[in-house]
């Protein structure tokens, strides 16, 4: 796990955050599906491989008020907490790697717009699951985006999985149910169009819950 923090700590260091390619200045898609799971204000909302995104920004500009940003790199961390100011102190800033995720709380909503799909190998893929189901809520909502079919089969250096609605639903299993699934052609800083799958889930309840 250790070679994955170098990694993003040096794609952070030979970058800035608005080079990088996945980079957003609005995340429409994320904001849209956040809004459509009804979620309240004070919802507890974890993002997870947030790094330097700006959707802590727009959600904090929305009310939401707790929110928990976890990623592997503390450099993609650092750029978010200058960026904010005194306004971080309103958030909980996490750096670890989310296969290694333990927490003593609970999430109403989980957000992922870009850390699954690099997760090659079933293993992790597991664990990342498991981290994921030991603290999202019964009917509490996923939101996880990853590059789509036709789109690139690399990024960072590292190799991805392309993933559709099925192909996330098998690998999810049926503790989480696919609601709602948005296509977007990503801009990227250098004028690159890349295709990304946006997929909000609810996570069943079971009797008694």
């Amino acid at each position: 796990m250790s070679d994955r923090r170098s990694h993003w700590d040096s794609v952070y260091t030979a970058k800035s955050p608005f080079e990088v390619g996945w980079y957003r200045r609005d995340p429409t898609c994320s904001l849209d599906l956040i809004a459509a799971s009804g979620i309240a204000r004070d919802a507890p909302i974890i993002d997870v491989g947030g790094g330097a995104s700006v959707l802590v920004d727009r959600l904090l500009e929305r009310g939401f008020s707790d929110l928990t940003v976890l990623d592997v790199s503390e450099r993609a961390l650092g750029y978010a907490r200058e960026r904010l100011g005194a306004a971080a102190q309103r958030v909980q800033w996490l750096r670890v790697d989310v296969t290694e995720f333990v927490s003593p709380r609970r999430f109403r909503l989980w957000h992922d717009r870009a850390v699954f799909h690099f997760l090659t190998d079933a293993a992790e893929r597991r664990r990342y699951l498991q981290a994921l189901l030991a603290v999202l809520e019964p009917g509490g909502h996923l939101i996880l985006a990853a590059f789509a079919p036709g789109g690139p089969s690399r990024c960072s250096g590292l190799e991805v999985v392309q993933y559709d609605a099925g192909r996330l639903q098998a690998e999810l299993g049926g503790e989480l149910e696919l609601r709602e699934a948005i296509a977007e052609a990503h801009l990227t800083p250098s004028n690159q169009v890349q295709a990304y799958g946006y997929f909000r889930f609810v996570r069943r309840r079971r009797e008694g819950q």
